[in-house]
């Protein structure tokens, strides 16, 4: 597991959070949205709880976390006083691992193969649990990055709902860094679109204004919040 980084950030986080509200509600007002139709995800990996507990005193209740195990280590201590938090899982999830995620939270952002569709339906029927579950596409193609191609997302879709069973709730993307965003968020929305899909987990830090624009429900900001890691 990556170092955990301790917050001598208390002041900042809060600030932080509030300067991140303001600019969700400028773009929400931009777009012509309500500002209740995007979910701010704070992204708090690898910070330990004494960093992630200001930000929930200042009001937050969803968080993002990229490992299970790193948040299996520190989550159910922070949820047991504060039962109203959203954990989603943001990062990759391997197969051996959907029991813990499925336990653990709320959402899963990164469906991306059938392994995965497989392992997440025995569990959900297990488990009697059902998080929101979003395919991930790999908008840019990155051999290097998770997600579906999208000339594939189409029938993947399909296969989640038809073969696995599962219910789709939308969409995430992580656009290349070397790119501008504004393509592959608007790429995303149009797949979702034609699939029937309301939610896309699109933005980061440097362009949620983006995506919001863009049509992003979840908004996943760590380091406008938390400070870099």
């Amino acid at each position: 597991m990556m170092n955990e980084n301790t917050a001598p950030l208390t002041g900042h986080s809060a600030n932080a959070l509030a300067a991140v509200e303001a600019e969700i509600a400028r773009a929400c007002k931009e777009a012509r949205r309500d500002r209740a139709s995007v979910t701010l995800i704070a992204v708090s990996k690898t910070f330990a709880a004494d960093a992630i507990t200001p930000v929930i005193a200042a009001g937050q209740r969803v968080f993002g976390e990229n490992r299970v195990q790193e948040a299996k280590s520190k989550w159910p201590a922070l949820t047991s006083g504060y039962p109203d938090i959203a954990l989603h899982l943001i990062g990759p999830l391997q197969s051996n691992k959907a029991k813990e995620a499925v336990a653990l939270f709320d959402a899963i952002h990164s469906v991306d193969r059938p392994s995965i569709c497989q392992a997440l339906a025995k569990e959900i029927e297990s488990q009697h649990k059902h998080p929101q579950l979003f395919v991930q596409i790999n908008t840019g193609e990155e051999p290097q990055k998770a997600g579906v191609p999208p000339g594939e997302a189409d029938a993947f879709i399909a296969s989640c709902r038809d073969t696995y069973g599962l219910t789709i709730s939308g969409l995430m993307c992580i656009p290349p860094v070397d790119e501008p965003p504004a393509a592959h968020f608007a790429l995303t929305a149009k797949i979702a679109a034609r699939n029937g899909l309301e939610n896309l987990s699109m933005g980061m830090s440097a362009d949620f204004a983006t995506a919001i624009m863009l049509g992003a429900t979840h908004v996943r900001v760590g380091s406008a919040i938390f400070g870099h890691r």
